[in-house]
């Protein structure tokens, strides 16, 4: 299992818009092929920080997710609302 954490920081005016477009994609996230959970996080001492967490079956559906585009609609509408840049991590449990 792979499991991928997206650290994303937003600006304050576009954090609703943000949450609106997660939940309208979550689940057609957690309809692609692999993929075992999606979840959305606040951080709780700065409400403009999110991570996204999800769990993949192997790092192969991860990429044809990335590579997908259900993907490349949901970046394009979220990435113009950052304030930094994001950073990702995909990580396996030892």
């Amino acid at each position: 299992m792979i499991k991928r954490f997206v650290k994303m920081t937003f600006k304050s005016d576009c954090i609703e818009r943000f949450k609106d477009i997660f939940n309208a994609s979550k689940d057609l996230i957690a309809a692609m092929e692999g993929c075992k959970h999606v979840e959305l996080l606040q951080d709780i001492n700065n409400p403009t920080i999110f991570f996204t967490f999800s769990i993949w079956e192997e790092s192969k559906y991860l990429e044809a997710y990335r590579q997908s585009e259900l993907f490349e609609g949901v970046w394009a509408k979220t990435k113009i609302l950052f304030d930094a840049k994001p950073e990702a991590w995909s990580v396996k449990q030892l």
